[in-house]
């Protein structure tokens, strides 16, 4: 493989792509922030003293060479800004998820051994104080809004703004140091330490070198054509290597501008007030945004119906084509223009999707229907593969080439190859250096010429050169009369219902397959309102037979598209049952990225998948469940356990 670099004189890190972007854009906006209601704005010119002024600050605290510096915390220009200020003191900033409970935490900070760590706000605070004395190696916290009572006073507190004033009065001291330690920076230290959602295990550390970073940034916007231009909302965890490829990486190369939301409770209407040009999200939102849609349009008058009806009945022929640029008919493009002044447009301005031009999705599959619907909307919606190991990319969708049922062609400087097994292997110049403190890993992900292994079955299609992505290799087997067992695919499937959250199938060396159901609470409540089905819970709601009735027409729908392949019509799903609670990282059961750790689900709920293989039609169980303060309770309920309709194989195969 030729690896595309850069020019010697081209920048080698981000601290140089930063002071590029002052010379060529300084007055241009490169953050933005929402606090208490109103928008405030850094230039490139004045993010650049923010970021000088707390790096100098962090040298006046004793951040070495080599130090490791922890940041926790929301999307905030401080914690982008601390980062960046780390790296210009040669340091490694390891951001992790705010929503990490202490135990996490402490594997992450013991492994690497910080000595810095930036909380953003009293509750990150007092999480690291519980752990502090596991990680003696913490010299300072350093926080971004005020510590609390119970914190206020402890020596190792300092406030960032202190560190930044600090480093204000002391810059004659520091001035040459930092010059000197950002010089020395080159294309192949360390920019970041990102750790793994820990999807089949414990989290481990990915080593990224500013060459994996700025290779992949380049790559990336060259094949979008981001520019300065483009404007992104930063919600998406920092600890997750996605939001630190835009949000960092992307926003350093391209220029373009960052725009942190007030909180997770603004989000949606953050989304509307900023509405980007370039925007990624998981399947989940774009299936949550639409079914609010239709809700909506539900309680809309008679004449917004009509006209929503009628157009969109427009779009789905023809809004595709259109966004692609296809061969359309003069009648079907005036009916299109007159349905984008009337519906298309107003929706997406409502959804915040108004202005996108480039917007990805990936982790899950995302249901066609969902996929289509955007499309038709004239939204750019596209699918990318990735994982944190390859700085994001390994395949994507170029424009015109956008499908729900592939993840793309192989990334710009990105090679792809599948070994005999059907495993997904890559190699590129974003391809990490290494696990932190972990040898074998490395050695068992990442071979001697650069291949790395995804832990994915996948191929690619003949007719398009596009990637599909089965499951995890290690979660493909076999059901007792030998058939293919393929869980995610069905999972997938199942999920592209907005009334399912997650699915987890059942089936390997058994007779049949079985699953587990999470619904959706808000799309199921809303869908339980319209038939005055009263609830007070989650559990209450899941167990209600109308709900159960619901599932199991999804079921049957599912299980016809499955029983039309005949490599995996043995994958229908016989017995389900709707889970008591819903899956949450806090109690292991799904990672910060709410993937599902199906190895501790199987574990955590051995009676209830042994009941599903049985005749029973209930089963009492306890659960043990930790909540958000930390506490940790029992639930008790009893499950209903249903059958679902399966497609015989006589109909199969028409006889």
């Amino acid at each position: 493989m030729s690896k595309t670099t850069l020019t010697d004189a081209a920048p080698q890190s981000v601290p140089a792509l930063l002071a590029r972007n002052v010379g060529r854009f300084g007055a241009r906006v490169a953050y933005r922030e929402k606090k208490s209601g109103v928008w405030h704005s850094w230039t490139w010119a004045e993010a650049q003293r923010e970021i000088h002024d707390l790096a100098m600050g962090f040298l006046s605290l004793g951040v070495d060479r080599g130090d490791f510096v922890a940041v926790i915390g929301r999307n905030r220009p401080a914690h982008y800004w601390a980062m960046v200020a780390a790296q210009m003191c040669g340091a490694v900033p390891v951001p992790l998820y705010q929503d990490a409970i202490t135990e996490e935490m402490a594997l992450v900070l013991e492994n690497c051994g910080a000595r810095f760590v930036v909380c953003g706000d009293q509750k990150q605070i007092a999480k690291v104080l519980e752990i502090r004395h596991r990680i003696p190696n913490i010299r300072n916290i350093i926080h971004t809004d005020g510590p609390g009572t119970q914190a206020a006073g402890h020596c190792r507190l300092r406030a960032l703004a202190d560190v930044q004033a600090e480093g204000r009065t002391k810059q004659c001291q520091h001035r040459a140091e930092l010059t000197r330690r950002i010089a020395e920076l080159s294309y192949d230290s360390t920019c970041v330490v990102l750790y793994t959602s820990g999807t089949t295990g414990s989290p481990k550390g990915v080593v990224l070198s500013n060459r994996n970073i700025i290779e992949t940034a380049k790559n990336s916007c060259h094949f979008d054509n981001l520019c300065e231009n483009e404007e992104v909302l930063a919600y998406l965890p920092m600890a997750w290597v996605g939001d630190f490829i835009i949000s960092v990486a992307q926003a350093m190369w391209a220029g373009f501008t960052v725009n942190c939301p007030q909180g997770p409770d603004t989000i949606m209407d953050d989304l509307h007030e900023i509405s980007p040009t370039y925007f990624f999200a998981p399947p989940r939102l774009f299936e949550g945004q639409l079914v609010s849609a239709m809700t909506r349009i539900k309680d809309a008058g008679r004449l917004k119906k009509w006209l929503f009806d009628r157009y969109m009945t427009v779009a789905r022929r023809v809004g595709p084509n259109i966004l692609e640029n296809k061969p359309v008919g003069l009648r079907d493009r005036l009916a299109y223009a007159l349905g984008d002044i009337l519906v298309y447009q107003p929706l997406k301005t409502a959804l915040g999707f108004g202005k996108i031009r480039i917007s990805y999705t990936a982790g899950e599959a995302i249901g066609s229907a969902t996929f289509d619907f955007y499309r038709s909307l004239g939204v750019n919606l596209k699918q990318l593969y990735g994982q944190t190991e390859a700085s994001v990319f390994i395949t994507q969708q170029p424009d015109g080439q956008a499908r729900a049922d592939t993840v793309g062609l192989p990334s710009p400087g990105v090679e792809v190859k599948i070994a005999q097994n059907s495993e997904v292997f890559y190699r590129s110049a974003g391809a990490f250096v290494e696990y932190f403190k972990n040898p074998e890993s490395t050695a068992r992900t990442k071979d001697a010429n650069g291949w790395v292994a995804t832990g994915d079955a996948g191929f690619f299609e003949k007719s398009t050169g596009h990637l599909r992505i089965i499951d995890r290799i290690n979660d493909v087997g076999k059901l007792a009369d030998g058939r293919l067992f393929v869980p995610k695919f069905v999972e997938n499937k199942l999920k592209s219902h907005p009334n399912i959250l997650e699915a987890i199938v059942f089936g390997a060396n058994r007779d049949h397959c079985t699953a587990f159901i999470n619904i959706d609470l808000p799309a199921v409540r809303n869908w339980a309102g319209r038939r005055s089905i009263a609830h007070a819970s989650y559990q209450e709601l899941a167990s209600h037979p109308m709900v159960y009735e619901m599932v199991r027409h999804h079921i049957a729908e599912v299980n016809k598209a499955v029983a039309a392949d005949p490599v995996l019509a043995g994958c229908q799903i016989h017995r389900f049952l709707i889970l008591h609670k819903e899956l949450t990282a806090d109690d292991g059961e799904m990672t910060r990225t709410r993937k599902v750790r199906r190895t501790v689900v199987t574990a955590r709920f051995p009676d209830l998948i042994d009941a599903l293989y049985t005749n029973r039609d209930s089963i009492h169980t306890e659960t043990e469940v930790r909540y958000e303060d930390g506490r940790k309770g029992i639930i008790n309920a009893t499950l209903r356990l249903a059958d679902a309709p399966v497609v015989p194989k006589q109909q199969r195969t028409g006889a």
